[in-house]
Order: C-alpha cells, then sequence, then structure tokens
C-alpha cells in the first residue's frame, strides 16, 4: 500500500520550505497538484527543478474559478464533484504507490487540500507536512510584528459581506485579510468605516517574484492580483502596562 503525503510548501518562496518537505518533493515519483486551467499552477511554480526527472505529474485543474460566484448552486456543485473525482484517483493510485500532494502555505490552514482530505479518510493512509503560511511570509515582508503583548489576532476573509468586515475590524487589534483580489474595494471600504485604513498594508505575491509591499492607502484598489493579503498590525494591547 501506498500513502497520500501532503507536502506545505510554505509562502511560495522555495528557500521557505521545510527541511522534510524539501526532501519528500526531491524523492517523489508521482506528484499531483491543483491549478486553474492554462496555468501552471503556483504550487508547482514553487518546485520548479526540485522533482526528478522522470516523476509522473497528475495536474488537478479546477472546473471554475471565477467564472461564477462562488456561493452559486452549480459552483458548489461543479467543486464537488472535482473533488469526489480527484479524491477516487488518487485513492487508487495510493494502492500501489506514494503520492506527494503539492500546496502552498500550510496544508491544514484553507489549504485545498482539505476537501481530498475528508473524502479520503479511512480509505488510505494520509500524511501532512506543515508550511509556514502564507501571511507569516507577508508579515515579515513587511518587518514589523503582527501581534504584541495582548493583542487579539483575527484572520477574515474578503469574501465576507461589507458590514461584517467592518465589525470585525472594529473588534480586533491585528488584522490579516485573505481573498482580497476582486474584493479589495469592499475591503478598503470596511477598514476606511472602521478607522483602521491608514494602518493597513497590502502585500502582493508575498515571498515570491514580483512581490510588492506597500500602504493600503496608496495603492490603485483596482489593481489587485489573486496572491495577495492584507494586514494591520497589532499595537501591543497593554503591553506598556505590563512593563
Amino acid at each position: 500500500m501506498g500513502r497520500i503525503i501532503c507536502c506545505g510548501l510554505g509562502p511560495g518562496n522555495p528557500d521557505l520550505m521545510s527541511v522534510r518537505a524539501d526532501r519528500e518533493v526531491r524523492a517523489a515519483k508521482h506528484v499531483a497538484y491543483f491549478r486553474k486551467k492554462g496555468r501552471p499552477g503556483q504550487a508547482r511554480r514553487i518546485v520548479e527543478g526540485m522533482l526528478a526527472k522522470d516523476v509522473c505529474e497528475y495536474p488537478m485543474e479546477y472546473p471554475v474559478t471565477t467564472e461564477i460566484a462562488f456561493d452559486n448552486p452549480e459552483y458548489v456543485r461543479l467543486l464537488a464533484g472535482f473533488y469526489d473525482e480527484w479524491a477516487e484517483r488518487l485513492a487508487r493510485l495510493a494502492r500501489a504507490v506514494d503520492i506527494v500532494v503539492l500546496c502552498e502555505g500550510d496544508p491544514y490552514f484553507y489549504g485545498s487540500f482539505m476537501h481530498l482530505h475528508a473524502r479520503l479518510q479511512g480509505r488510505v493512509e494520509i500524511e501532512v507536512i506543515a508550511g509556514i503560511p502564507g501571511m507569516a511570509g507577508c508579515w515579515n515582508s513587511v518587518g514589523l510584528p503582527i501581534a504584541l503583548g495582548d493583542d487579539v489576532m483575527t484572520v477574515l476573509m474578503g469574501t465576507l459581506p461589507e458590514n461584517e468586515l467592518e465589525r470585525r475590524v472594529r473588534n480586533s487589534d491585528a488584522l490579516v485579510i485573505m481573498k482580497t483580489g476582486r474584493n479589495l474595494k469592499k475591503v478598503r471600504r470596511a477598514l476606511a468605516a472602521a478607522g483602521r485604513l491608514g494602518e493597513a498594508w497590502l502585500i502582493e505575491r508575498g515571498t515570491m517574484p514580483g512581490e510588492r509591499v506597500a500602504r493600503l492607502n496608496e495603492v490603485d484598489e483596482t489593481e489587485c492580483p489573486y496572491f495577495a493579503i492584507v494586514l494591520v498590525h497589532g499595537q501591543g494591547r497593554r503591553m506598556e502596562a505590563a512593563e
């Protein structure tokens, strides 16, 4: 019996992969990874030049990405079928060989592999190798501590309704806002309404080629790639009193 080994590849820079993930990737004979149709895929890009010459690759191409709204029943149906199909294919392969599944960041932190993980439970042996989350790479790119003292840090999705974004921004010290991309205008409005826009940073392609780090209020809100995160750093709540 083989195994399915999901390797967390970290935030994007191959130098930030763990030693263990590096070892598994280089030794792999069968590698699977997610990608958008017509694109090489971010996970595959990270391991460029690391794979064995005789490796068998299995690109898992999403049937839909932004063509349909994510809350549309058809979107849900298509994605569910996609994950069902690939869970079955990987389970069949793992009866004979080890398969390394590549995952950006850390697989257990909003990783696409978790949709397969749930479907594969009890069917095959699964091993998950931790990776540095993308947000950690981003706040290191800014070069400031994301949280200090008793700061409360909240991770938000830019896909949330604007009023909920604003409410949660008001009630937290440090903020990480993921899935910005097409939601950047809404995120900016929520931060402005909560009085936090001047503190916010936009990090595009953190730790990757073409990285950009800028104050959010200085960025053209119409330009934002998929790999982008908004950060608001904490100020060390009650830290001075403790000192």
